[in-house]
């Protein structure tokens, strides 16, 4: 995994355990076959074309509404 995509990825998504949640169901959904959204020229794994996606602003997340989250 490139550091420049994630740190990218970063500055969209603040959050790293959001993050990794939303590159991992990406990845997953690449790897089944779904096309990526970004070109690239170079022959990226799933995770940097997630990171890029999401970047981009290609990928988005939202949390349910009315779910409390516990913090203890």
């Amino acid at each position: 995994m490139r550091n420049d995509y994630l740190q990218s990825a970063l500055a969209v998504i603040d959050d790293p355990n959001i993050l990794v949640n939303v590159v991992s169901r990406r990845v997953k959904q690449l790897r089944r076959g779904d096309r990526p959204l970004v070109v690239s020229l170079e022959k990226l794994s799933a995770e940097d074309t997630a990171l890029r996606e999401i970047a981009e602003g290609k990928i988005t997340y939202e949390l349910p509404v009315g779910i409390a989250l516990a913090v203890r």
